[in-house]
């Protein structure tokens, strides 16, 4: 089995993000459950320790895109540092563990170590940059393109046979959510991936087996 997907912090942003959270308390929180509810006011941060979050938006008819999944010392919530509402949904992938962290408690852990200033600017650069990047995919690239873009990207560096296994098991519905595009139509492109032998599901888990074509 393929393993999940390692968190790409270094050691120095480990170090920080563990002090912090030692400072706030833990929660759990059951698959599905929702910690973040887009335009409502929070103060707090969520930094986490077991399970995964995902972070989303949705239209009023229940069509959602994935803005990110966030596993064990990464975090949600920086946003909450000016106050204002909330910017998307946040739910548990998994039964999930946070240390939850107010704004006062990630204010006077800055102050008293302003380098961590640094690590959190450079973290909210890379995320708008992958936001701007998903604006620009969902506005130009087809949904054939996005999808090639999106299991290249997860797929893991090829074995002896050439073949690629995704990080981790993913369903048809989280990656239409990844997509902005229906369930049906992720089946549909990815049953012809299968038939025409560029992917394979192995145990519910999706191989590359030969290299996906530019348009379909």
């Amino acid at each position: 089995m393929p393993p999940a997907s390692a968190s790409n912090l270094d050691s120095y942003d480990t170090q920080h993000i563990e002090a912090l959270a030692a400072q706030g308390v833990h929660r759990h929180y059951r698959r599905g459950a929702l910690l973040i509810q887009e335009g409502d006011t929070g103060d707090t941060l969520f930094i986490v320790l077991k399970g995964r979050l995902r972070a989303f938006v949705a239209d009023a008819s229940g069509k959602e895109l994935t803005l990110g999944l966030y596993g064990p010392l990464e975090y949600v919530g920086e946003m909450s540092l000016d106050g204002g509402p909330r910017s998307a949904n946040v739910e548990a992938v998994d039964n999930t563990t946070c240390s939850v962290v107010t704004r006062h408690g990630l204010l006077s852990y800055i102050a008293e170590h302003p380098e961590f200033a640094l690590e959190l600017m450079a973290r909210l650069i890379r995320r708008a940059r992958l936001a701007t990047e998903s604006a620009r995919s969902v506005a130009l690239i087809d949904v054939y393109g996005r999808l090639v873009k999106l299991l290249t990207e997860w797929a893991h560096e090829p074995n002896e046979q050439g073949e690629r296994p995704l990080r981790e098991r993913i369903t048809h519905q989280q990656i239409a959510q990844h997509l902005a595009c229906s369930r049906e139509m992720v089946s549909r492109l990815l049953k012809d991936l299968e038939t025409g032998g560029f992917i394979a599901v192995r145990e519910r888990w999706i191989w590359l087996i030969k290299p996906l074509p530019a348009r379909w």
